[in-house]
């Protein structure tokens, strides 16, 4: 683990692994540790991986104002991690949630960014809807599943507003290609890896700006990996495609049996996409 001390003096925590390229990790969650991204299905092997711990996540030092937390707010983080690391550009990876924060960067900072990745991306930042109707499609390529029957209808009761904690426990296999002994344990570590209050402020009022977002991505020509979950309920491909479609130079790839985490559910085939890309 090594730090640096952000914008506010906030003492940020990230962590470096594997040879080659930097390529700064950005992680989802909202707000989780960025130790779930593992080393990215072994990436690591191609790239050395550089993993930011968001402030009050992880290793890194709750902030005094905690309105620090907001998307548009954290940009300035990852700023102080690039003169940290004293590049003059770099690749970032952003997932989930993530992905927000890369293009809040992209946005800000367009000329510090070489090579863009965007896993299973999360839309909000550029008002993208995901439609009921393709996360349904996506839930019913899982009907041979043994757990489908319980986790389908915890699914319609949310959709529905008939939550109850319950149902988000039911509907987790959704998440992954493989609800096997690797997925759980990775879904169970999410409780201790996740700043709930962080998380809380992440979205809220003034961290988007979707048409500026997108006015910025138009304008940006350095290449663009979007990287969809074929069975990915949270971002679904067919929406993920329209992120795409916002940059002059991306490249979509919809990875086979893979849900939210495609580096989990095929690793081999996570890294010679990302890779190749980024070679």
């Amino acid at each position: 683990m090594a730090t640096f001390s952000a914008f506010d003096g906030t003492t940020l925590a990230y962590h470096v692994s594997g040879q080659g390229e930097p390529l700064v990790c950005l992680p989802g969650g909202p707000m989780q540790d960025s130790a779930y991204l593992g080393d990215l299905g072994g990436l690591g092997a191609h790239r050395r991986l550089i993993m930011l711990d968001l402030r009050g996540t992880g290793e890194s030092a709750e902030p005094k104002d905690t309105g620090s937390y907001r998307c548009d707010r954290l940009v300035d983080d990852v700023e102080a991690l690039r003169a940290h690391l004293g590049l003059e550009r770099m690749d970032v990876l952003g997932h989930s949630a993530g992905t927000n924060l890369a293009l809040r960067y992209v946005e800000r900072h367009p000329d510090r960014v070489d090579r863009l990745v965007l896993v299973t991306p999360s839309l909000f930042g550029v008002g993208v809807t995901v439609p009921g109707e393709a996360r349904r499609e996506a839930a019913l390529l899982r009907r041979d599943e043994p757990w489908f029957a319980e986790a389908f209808a915890a699914l319609e009761d949310i959709v529905a507003g008939r939550a109850t904690e319950g149902s988000w426990q039911a509907i987790a296999p959704f998440a992954y290609g493989r609800w096997d002994a690797a997925a759980r344990a990775h879904r169970a570590a999410e409780a201790t890896q996740r700043n709930q209050q962080a998380a809380a402020v992440y979205g809220s009022e003034g961290a988007f700006d979707p048409d500026a977002t997108r006015a910025a991505l138009a304008g940006f020509h350095r290449p663009v990996l979007v990287l969809a979950g074929e069975l990915d309920l949270n971002s679904p491909p067919g929406p993920v495609a329209e992120l795409a479609a916002l940059f002059p130079d991306a490249r979509l790839v919809v990875q086979p049996g893979a849900g939210h985490f495609p580096w989990l559910d095929d690793g081999s085939r996570f890294v010679a996409a990302v890779e190749g890309f980024l070679s």
